[in-house]
C-alpha cells in the first residue's frame, strides 16, 4: 500500500463539501487576472501589507492599497453592503492575507483570499502594475 492509497478517499459528499469550502473562501490569481481582463471585476482587490511605497513598486493592476491593520467598521463602510473583498499579500510566506480575510470576516464582510499572492501572481506571467505582459499565459 502506498502513502497514496494508505487512508482512503473520502466519500463523495464530504469530499464535495471540502472542496466547496475551500472555494467559498479562496481564489487564485489565474481567476482573478481571467475576471479583470474580461471586464468582470465584481470585487475588490486589495493589497493588505507594506507602505504607500511599496505598493508604489509593486502591485497587482487595479488592487487598492489597505493594509490589514487599516481594516476598520468605519473604513470598510465606504464600499457598498455586500461587496466580496478579495485580499493578498507578498505570497505563501506572508500571513497579511490571512489576518486581513479574518479581520473581514469578524466584521461580517464577505471575503476571499487570492492564493499565491504576488508570489503567484509572477509564478504566472502576469504584469504588475506598470509593467508589459511577462508572457503568454492568460
Amino acid at each position: 500500500m502506498s502513502y497514496v492509497t494508505e487512508f482512503p478517499a473520502a466519500p463523495s459528499a464530504s469530499a464535495e463539501a471540502h472542496f466547496l469550502a475551500r472555494l467559498s473562501v479562496e481564489t487564485d490569481c489565474a481567476d482573478v487576472h481571467a475576471a479583470m481582463r474580461m471586464g468582470e471585476k465584481d470585487f475588490v482587490l486589495l493589497h493588505v501589507v507594506g507602505s504607500e511605497a511599496g505598493f508604489a513598486r509593486k502591485h497587482i493592476p487595479g488592487a487598492e492599497h489597505l493594509p490589514w491593520g487599516e481594516m476598520t467598521a468605519e473604513r470598510m463602510a465606504e464600499w457598498p453592503e455586500g461587496t466580496l473583498f478579495v485580499v493578498y499579500c507578498a505570497g505563501p510566506h506572508c500571513n497579511g492575507a490571512d489576518r486581513a480575510a479574518l479581520r473581514l470576516a469578524r466584521l461580517g464582510l464577505p471575503v476571499k483570499i487570492m492564493i499565491g499572492g504576488l508570489t503567484g501572481w509572477a509564478d504566472e506571467g502576469y504584469a504588475f502594475a506598470g509593467e508589459e505582459t511577462l508572457s503568454a499565459c492568460v
